[in-house]
């Protein structure tokens, strides 16, 4: 039984054929790449699948300069025609986010793909207990940082269908559970800051997922197991980048979902709110 709700029969747990960045119908050739939280874990993954996928041009934004690095260096060494653009910044920073994007397309021009990946998690617990800047710092990152991104991405994207996948959170679609309201409330912030950027910019496709359970930086250091292979979120993001995903345009996906069967789907998710965050059993204004 999947761990939450699917709107798939199949629930995957790593990647498969149809995900394949190496299939020819994903191919990210000619395409300039930029994923933000870069450095570790989904970002680090997902900067490989595109690479995998023919990408020439990726950059990779992070707050830590050596993840960064040691990222880029492994990614080079697999791939010698990939050239790997690193730019140290705090999304929280305006001064900082847009010299980073100014300085990615001096190097490769517009930008065609956006990972919108940064995240945090701080300030756990419950209203009542937890430590309020603690939790701030996490609305800081998540909810402010997509902000400024989104922002300086609009001056930078290719005018030649531009791609946005936010890395959300599963938290942001389900009923409220103690001890995790600074991450839910924020990814769900994040979440409605890029459906408005996507209304907003109607030549960009801009969507979310939830990624999967993944044992990142943020899982061990909270001590949690998590059951998903990280090659699931890359490899999904890539698909969703390609023009079989078009469908999804201002939607929010889970990874796990089979894409076949979201495929099969596809009038449905094109003329109803299928896939969509809002209030349930209210057709939208």
């Amino acid at each position: 039984m999947p761990p939450f709700p699917s709107l798939t029969k199949i629930w995957h747990t790593d990647s498969y054929p149809a995900i394949s960045p190496t299939r020819p119908e994903l191919s990210a050739a000619n395409k300039t790449v930029v994923v933000t939280g870069g450095g570790t874990g989904i970002g680090a993954s997902i900067a490989r699948s595109f690479a995998i996928a023919g990408s020439k041009k990726i950059a990779i934004i992070g707050r830590r300069p050596k993840p960064l690095e040691d990222t880029a260096r492994k990614l080079q060494a697999d791939f010698p025609e990939l050239k790997v653009f690193v730019q140290s910044a705090d999304i929280t920073n305006q001064e900082q986010v847009n010299r980073a994007f100014d300085a990615i397309v001096k190097e490769f021009g517009p930008i065609d793909v956006l990972s919108s990946n940064a995240g945090v998690v701080s300030g756990a617990g419950t209203i009542n207990e937890l430590d309020v800047d603690e939790a701030w710092k996490t609305f800081e990152t998540i909810v402010k940082g997509n902000l400024l991104v989104a922002r300086a991405f609009s001056r930078v994207a290719s005018k030649k269908g531009a791609v946005v996948v936010h890395t959300a959170s599963v938290c942001a679609a389900l009923r409220a559970f103690p001890g995790a309201v600074a991450y839910t409330a924020s990814k769900l912030a994040a979440t409605k800051i890029w459906d408005y950027f996507g209304v907003e910019n109607p030549g960009i496709r801009v969507v979310s997922i939830q990624p999967g359970q993944i044992q990142t930086t943020m899982a061990d250091e909270l001590g949690i197991k998590m059951p998903d292979s990280v090659d699931l979120p890359g490899h999904f993001a890539v698909w969703l980048a390609s023009p079989e995903a078009q469908f999804l345009n201002g939607k929010f996906v889970y990874s796990n979902w089979d894409v076949e069967e979201l495929l099969a789907r596809k009038t449905e998710f094109e003329t109803t709110e299928l896939g969509t965050i809002k209030y349930d059993g209210l057709p939208s204004a």
